[in-house]
C-alpha cells in the first residue's frame, strides 16, 4: 500500500509517484486566467493579474512536463502500467488541454509571438488527436471496464480535440483571410466533430449508468462536473469559429456559408448551454448529496474549474455576440464563483503537495499488489 510522504523528506518519491492528472492544475489555472482577461468589467489590474496567472501556469506546465518525463526515464516499467489502468490513462487528455490554455494566453497576452502560437497549436493538434484516438483504443484492447464503475472521466481524452478546435478559433481571429485560414477553419470543424459527437455518446451511456447503478462513489462526486466540459467547449468552439467564418470565407466567395456557420454557432450554442445547465443541476445535486457526509480532497477537485470555466467563457462570448445583458450578468456571476473555487482548490492543492498526500500512483499500487 502506497504511503503518503512529506515532499521535503523524500523528494525522489515525487518523481516516482507523479501522474498526468497533475496537468488538470494547468487546465483549471489556465481557464481562470482567460476568464479574468475576458471579464466584462476589465480593468488594468484584472488584466495584469490574468497575465501573471498565465505566466505562472506556464511555469507549472514546464515543471509537470519535466517531472513526468523523469518518471518515464527513471521508472519506465512502473510508468507504462498506466496504459492498462482503467482510470489514470484518461488523464493523458489533460496534457494537450492544459497546453491549449497556454496557447490561448500567448495569443491574447503576447500577440507579437503569433508564429510561436501557430507552431504550438500544430503540436497540440497532434497530441490531441493521438490522445483522442489512442486512449479509447487502450480501453478496447488492454483495459477492463464495467458499466457500474463508469464515471465522467471517460470524457477527458475525447474532449481534447474540441478544446484545440476552440483554441484554433482564438488563433483565427489574428490571421489574415488567406488559404491557410480557410484550411484551419475547416480543420477545426473536423476536430469539433471528432470530439463532440463521441462525447455525447459517452454522456448518453453515463446517463444510463446513473439510472441503473445510482450515483458514483463519494470520491468521484466532483467528476460529475466534467460533463460540462464537452458541452461548454463545444458551444465555445462553434461561437469562436462561427464568428470568424464570414470574414474568412467571404474572400473566397463563400459568404453565405460563412454567415450560415455564424448563425448556426449562435443557435446551437444556445441549445448546448441549456443542456449544460441541466447537467450542472445534476452535478450540484450529486456534490450536495455527498457533502453531508464529507468529501475528502483529491486532484479530481480540479474538475470544478476547467469545465465550469469553458462553460462560462461560452456564456460570455454568446452574450457579446447577441448583445444580451442577461447573459452578461449571468456570465459575470459565474466568473466570480469560479475564481473563488479556483482559489480554494489551489490552496488545498498546495497543502496536499507539501504534505505529499496528493502524490499517489494507482498504477504503481496495482502493480505492487499483483506482485
Amino acid at each position: 500500500m502506497q504511503q503518503p510522504f512529506y515532499l521535503l523528506e523524500q523528494p525522489r518519491q515525487l518523481i516516482r509517484y507523479f501522474t498526468p492528472n497533475w496537468f488538470t492544475v494547468n487546465m483549471g489555472t489556465g481557464v481562470v486566467a482567460l476568464l479574468l482577461s475576458e471579464s466584462p468589467l476589465m480593468t488594468a489590474y484584472c488584466w495584469e493579474l490574468a497575465r501573471l496567472l498565465w505566466l505562472a501556469n506556464i511555469g507549472l506546465f514546464i515543471l509537470f512536463s519535466v517531472l513526468y518525463s523523469l518518471r518515464w526515464l527513471f521508472y519506465p516499467h512502473e510508468a507504462k502500467q498506466i496504459f492498462q489502468h482503467s482510470s489514470m490513462a484518461f488523464f493523458f487528455g489533460a496534457i494537450p488541454m492544459g497546453l491549449a490554455t497556454i496557447i490561448n494566453g500567448l495569443v491574447k497576452f503576447m500577440p507579437q509571438h503569433l508564429v510561436l502560437a501557430e507552431f504550438l497549436w500544430g503540436v497540440d493538434v497532434i497530441l490531441a488527436v493521438i490522445v483522442a484516438v489512442g486512449v479509447p483504443m487502450l480501453m478496447f484492447v488492454y483495459q477492463q471496464h464495467q458499466l457500474n464503475t463508469m464515471t465522467a472521466i471517460w470524457l477527458l481524452p475525447i474532449v481534447t480535440a474540441e478544446v484545440v478546435a476552440s483554441s484554433g478559433g482564438v488563433l483565427l481571429a489574428h490571421l489574415p483571410a488567406d488559404q491557410t485560414a480557410v484550411n484551419l477553419l475547416f480543420g477545426c470543424y473536423v476536430l469539433w466533430g471528432m470530439s463532440v459527437l463521441p462525447a455525447f455518446a459517452v454522456l448518453t451511456i453515463l446517463l444510463l449508468r446513473l439510472a441503473l447503478h445510482r450515483l458514483p462513489e463519494a470520491q468521484m462526486a466532483i467528476s460529475m462536473c466534467l460533463a460540462l466540459g464537452p458541452i461548454g467547449t463545444g458551444a465555445l468552439a462553434l461561437l469562436l469559429l462561427g464568428q470568424q467564418a464570414p470574414r474568412i470565407l467571404t474572400t473566397y466567395h463563400l459568404a453565405e456559408l460563412g454567415n450560415l456557420m455564424h448563425y448556426a454557432g449562435i443557435w446551437i450554442s444556445l441549445i448546448l448551454l441549456g443542456f449544460g445547465l441541466w447537467w450542472l443541476a445534476i452535478a450540484l445535486f450529486t456534490i450536495y448529496r455527498y457533502s453531508r457526509t464529507g468529501l475528502s480532497f483529491n486532484l479530481g477537485w480540479w474538475g470544478l474549474t476547467f469545465p465550469l470555466g469553458v462553460f462560462d467563457l461560452a456564456i460570455l462570448n454568446l452574450a457579446q455576440q447577441i448583445q444580451s445583458y442577461v447573459l452578461f450578468y449571468i456570465g459575470l456571476g459565474f466568473a466570480g464563483c469560479i475564481v473563488l473555487l479556483w482559489g480554494m482548490v489551489m490552496l488545498k492543492t498546495i497543502q496536499g503537495a507539501y504534505r505529499g498526500s496528493l502524490f499517489f500512483s494507482p498504477c504503481l499500487m496495482t502493480m505492487l499488489e499483483k506482485s
